[in-house]
């Protein structure tokens, strides 16, 4: 019986540079960690610092320190799209070839009346923007009407917004439902999302019950092979989402506090896989241009990393790592084609300098291998880098 567990805890939006093709995205000079540690005056972040992140990429007011606590390195993206569904799939083996169709003017009027005809519900907005200017400019008249609010960003996404004394959760969740199963091929929307709010005129506020309605993997995964290797795996926060849960038992979260105690229950009495994804980075403050929110999140995990760590068993992989980025100091408020760290301790894990790596993929390569598992999916295991004893 296989006791070795792997972790992958992914923070959402926390790129660390552009990647070579971020041009082709609008994304030039985009650099999450690098321009968030130039606006707040330097990063103060003394544990990923000892982790070696600052010997990824020079971060001002981080030490490039000479003897790192985990082995340190940057993955760059190779499937076309730089949204989480794409980011998520590519950690776990999966590339797309192309992107999922965006909708820089809105949807098709006939993809939004199809949608209305079969929630019964009329369709306000279908517009491009933020969530907060969408209810600011939307919410009384949603409030009035009960019609649905949707609207898209720079991502390949379908968003429903709906007050949660207006429309019930149920009626909402079963509307992305309704949504999902139209958004077929040529309007495949990488996912459909329910963003309810709660408040009233001039003060609305998204709540915590977001739910991401993703397209199926169109190939096989990291979280099938495990699957089919009838290893344990447990998702934290909206991963099972990402991969419509196909492979992985999920938990919802409330924020990233929450997650973090998910990951700690997981550490302290988990088995198999885990992945998790802290999402405020990219919910909360990257999408919201918020560079002191920002910062603060990264402050509180990086005071939570101890614990974690110190939560490993011997035959424990803890790899983290992003899906994309997500600047806030950018005049945009989308996401961001970027590089992203990747960091690795255990027991058997020696800190060595992972180098950039070609796709997100290796990160799945590498927990395949680890599990003793013959999937590499489009990704090369750095195992052996890192010089883990079998």
């Amino acid at each position: 019986m296989n006791v070795r567990r792997a972790a992958i805890i992914v923070l959402d939006g926390v790129g660390i540079g552009a990647a070579r093709d971020a041009a082709a995205y609008g994304d030039l000079g985009s650099d999450t960690l690098g321009n968030i540690a130039r606006a707040v005056g330097g990063l103060h972040l003394p544990n990923l610092e000892a982790a070696g992140l600052g010997l990824i990429r020079p971060l001002h007011g981080m030490r490039a320190v000479s003897a790192p606590t985990m082995a340190y390195g940057a993955l760059q993206p190779q499937s076309k799209g730089k949204d989480s569904t794409t980011g998520h799939w590519e950690l776990a083996g999966l590339h797309l070839a192309e992107p999922f169709p965006t909708y820089p003017r809105g949807f098709p009027a006939e993809v939004i009346a199809e949608f209305a005809a079969r929630t019964g519900r009329e369709v306000i907005a279908n517009e491009v923007g933020s969530g907060t200017a969408m209810l600011d400019r939307w919410g009384d008249e949603h409030a009035r009407t009960g019609s649905w609010i949707v609207y898209t960003s720079a991502d390949s996404v379908f968003q429903i917004a709906a007050h949660e004394s207006v429309i019930p959760l149920a009626e909402l969740y079963a509307a992305c439902e309704i949504a999902r199963a139209m958004l077929v091929a040529p309007h495949n929307c990488s996912r459909v999302i329910a963003r309810p709010f709660s408040g009233t005129s001039g003060n609305w506020q998204r709540t915590t019950n977001r739910r991401d309605y993703s397209i199926d993997p169109v190939g096989e995964t990291l979280l099938d092979a495990l699957a089919a290797a009838g290893i344990p795996r447990t998702g934290v926060g909206k991963v099972d989402d990402l991969f419509a849960k196909r492979g992985l038992e999920g938990g919802h979260t409330t924020g990233n506090p929450d997650g973090i105690a998910r990951i700690g229950d997981w550490m302290a009495s988990g088995s198999g896989f885990l992945f998790a994804n802290l999402v405020d980075f990219d919910q909360l403050y990257g999408h919201r241009n918020d560079v002191s929110g920002f910062y603060t999140a990264l402050q509180a995990f990086d005071a939570a990393l101890p614990a974690l760590v110190s939560a490993l068993h011997e035959d424990d992989l803890l790899l983290i790592t992003a899906d994309h980025g997500n600047d806030p100091t950018t005049p945009s408020s989308d996401h961001a084609r970027e590089n992203v760290p990747v960091l690795a301790a255990g027991a058997r894990v020696c800190p060595v300098a992972l180098g950039d790596r070609q796709t997100f993929s290796d990160v799945g390569a590498t927990v395949a291998e680890w599990f003793g598992l013959q999937f590499r999916g489009k990704g090369s295991s750095f195992l052996g880098t890192m010089a883990v004893g079998s």
